[in-house]
């Protein structure tokens, strides 16, 4: 059993690194093309809070992957659980504000 541990903490912070690398990239590659197309968009500043916004997102969903499996698989303790359960539900308010702001309506509105 102390191998599967092992394992599982190593594909935790894995997806952890994963997670980081996908929220500094997507900064990066936000500027960029904040930089190079930037003037060609009709709201520049926006494109690029929705880029920025999107890579987050993204980074945040592996954070919380990373945090499932650390704390299942690992440490399944109450504590451990009920930490858990807290960060998800901070994560999940930081997503959904970053979706409103992205998107401009609720994840269960319709589209326009």
């Amino acid at each position: 059993m102390s191998a599967f541990k092992e394992v599982a903490e190593g594909i935790g912070l894995a997806i952890d690194g994963a997670g980081v690398l996908v929220i500094v990239l997507g900064l990066l590659i936000a500027t960029v093309r904040f930089a190079v197309y930037g003037r060609q968009t009709s709201d520049p500043y926006r494109q690029l809070r929705q880029d920025i916004g999107r890579g987050i997102l993204l980074g945040l969903e592996l954070l919380v992957a990373a945090d499932i499996i650390r704390t299942v698989a690992v440490t399944p303790t109450l504590q451990g659980v009920l930490i858990l359960g807290l960060i998800i539900v901070i994560r999940t308010f930081l997503s959904m504000a970053l979706e409103v702001e992205l998107e401009g309506r609720w994840p269960w509105q319709r589209a326009k």
